[in-house]
């Protein structure tokens, strides 16, 4: 039977070689997601060829022997599949719910990240963390969970902030779905021109509480400017 996943996200402090390190594996991550989107676009626009992640992936051996993509060798490589797998499963949305054709990353764009599928280990009691190629760093714990460690994600923020957020397997199985019983159970639609409607054929209005309230909401906002305008008189008056 399943269990319950939940993601514990936690503030990282790597050292100047640790961020070289995240930056690195961002980096790498990024240009391989753009290099495989590049590539699967013109199978497909040349004779309609559909290249899975499978297939891009028996190109990662032959990048990193040539030297101007040898730095691949520096990270992680179950990253650098996971990128691959990510512009898959955003290719794969594209054809079957029409979500909107994948973008190229931009080393520009804010959300900064790699994933883990495995191997990250946690040192909870000495608050250190480490993942493949960079090791013991240290993060802020304000809760320690319990469960197994599935997979992580390090993420780096505009402010040059660091996180990791840990998938947990927790263990717990989920509630049991209880039966619907047709003659004791009501559905419940929520909507705009009604509060809701019940499928017993009962209807709510909406009550327009920020409608039938703008002219108090006006009013406040006079007498706040009103006071401001007083007291701003009053320290003028004070300062001469």
């Amino acid at each position: 039977m399943e269990t319950i996943y939940r993601a514990y996200k936690y503030r990282m402090y790597p050292t100047n070689e640790q961020k070289v390190l995240i930056n690195k594996h961002i980096g790498c991550c990024r240009w391989l997601y753009n290099y495989a989107l590049e590539k699967k676009t013109k199978a497909y626009k040349k004779d309609k060829t559909r290249l899975s992640r499978f297939d891009l992936s028996a190109d990662l051996p032959m990048l990193k022997k040539q030297e101007e993509t040898e730095w691949l060798k520096e990270v992680n490589s179950q990253s650098l599949q996971m990128s691959l797998k990510n512009m898959d499963e955003a290719f794969t949305r594209f054809f079957r719910d029409k979500k909107g054709f994948p973008r190229f990353k931009s080393k520009h764009h804010p959300r900064k990240s790699f994933n883990i599928p495995q191997s990250t280990k946690v040192d909870w009691d000495n608050k250190r963390v480490s993942v493949p190629k960079i090791k013991n760093i240290k993060f802020a714990l304000d809760r320690k969970p319990t469960g197994t460690i599935k997979s992580s994600t390090v993420s780096k923020t505009p402010t040059n902030k660091y996180f990791i957020s840990i998938l947990i397997d927790t263990g717990i199985k989920p509630p049991k779905k209880y039966k619907i019983k047709p003659k004791t159970s009501v559905g419940v639609d929520l909507g705009v021109k009604d509060f809701l409607v019940t499928s017993n054929g009962e209807k709510i209005n909406n009550p327009k509480h920020l409608k039938n309230n703008l002219h108090r909401l006006k009013n406040c906002k006079a007498e706040r400017a009103r006071k401001r305008k007083v007291v701003k008189t009053e320290e003028k008056l004070i300062s001469e």
